[in-house]
């Protein structure tokens, strides 16, 4: 999972090297390769028959295809709409808002740790950006900020249909949602992505994060999903919010402001102590049922 946040925030870095596609031209091409990416993934991956044992009736696949063209799409859309900060600081309510969701669809009770974590990296996130976001009053800024809050709906609502599939001890593959994502959201922006003016340089690096920066690591966080809480999924994705400032810090030369680096602490800080908290955890439960045995 820390693998895939940090292949997420290399979107930053690369699409400094875009040059003509703006906007919804980016969301489409970037769609369009993560597409393109998965046809060819999942039957090398899966073999002869990949397609033929999809679930393509199960609603809770299309559910999951759904949420990831929200979160593909709105992110995009949002910074049209309003600033950087003001869209990340939106989207630090994620784990929060799958914290609740699944506690209250799966009914799995939420350790300590975990609620502490989200809180601490809460506070982060939004000490990361405090400087940056302003009081603006312009409406088309509350829009975007309304736009961005459809990343972590999205998200928490798709690692919950995720975590509720293993809880039920279902056999169904959410990877091919992703791909059911990608292509709903390439075909919703493109009314909007007309006329296209990438350069064929543009189009190289947008093909690079339709592989790179979202069919695989979004492969991988549906691999996670599988066994990791709902709750800590949408902890760890942060950290791509964290790797994305320091991926522009190191090779672009965007130096972040001291709130930045402050706020980023706070959330690498919440992450480790949990992630700590529970391997000690599990290690602890391991060793008494290894005595128990005995």
């Amino acid at each position: 999972m820390v693998l895939a946040t940090f292949l997420w925030g290399t979107a930053g870095v690369v699409t400094r090297q875009i040059e003509y596609a703006q906007g919804f031209e980016t969301t489409f091409w970037r769609s369009a390769a993560c597409a393109l990416a998965l046809l060819v993934i999942l039957p090398a991956w899966r073999g002869r028959g990949a397609w033929a044992r999809v679930a393509w009736g199960d609603r809770s696949l299309w559910l999951s295809g759904l949420c990831w063209a929200v979160m593909f799409t709105a992110y995009m859309v949002a910074l049209t709409l309003t600033g950087v900060a003001r869209v990340l600081v939106t989207m630090a309510f994620g784990p929060f808002l799958t914290a609740l969701l699944a506690r209250w669809v799966t009914g799995r009770p939420l350790p300590g740790r975990t609620w502490a974590a989200i809180a601490v990296a809460g506070v982060g996130m939004a000490w990361m950006f405090v400087g940056q976001i302003g009081q603006t009053t312009d409406a088309r800024a509350w829009l975007g900020s309304i736009v961005a809050l459809g990343v972590p709906v999205a998200a928490a609502i798709n690692w919950t249909v995720t975590q509720r599939s293993q809880a039920r001890g279902a056999a169904l593959d959410l990877v091919p949602a992703v791909l059911l994502g990608a292509v709903i959201s390439c075909l919703g922006v493109a009314p909007w992505a007309v006329p296209f003016a990438a350069s064929a340089g543009d189009l190289a690096w947008l093909a690079a994060l339709g592989v790179g920066q979202l069919a695989i690591p979004c492969v991988l966080a549906v691999l996670c999903a599988r066994v990791l809480p709902a709750a800590e999924v949408s902890l760890l994705g942060l950290l791509e919010i964290v790797f994305g400032i320091a991926l522009v810090w190191a090779i672009a030369g965007e130096v972040p402001r001291p709130e930045v680096l402050r706020g980023g602490a706070l959330v690498l800080g919440a992450l480790l102590v949990s992630e700590w908290l529970g391997w000690r955890g599990r290690a602890a439960r391991a060793r008494r049922v290894g005595q128990s045995v005995l």
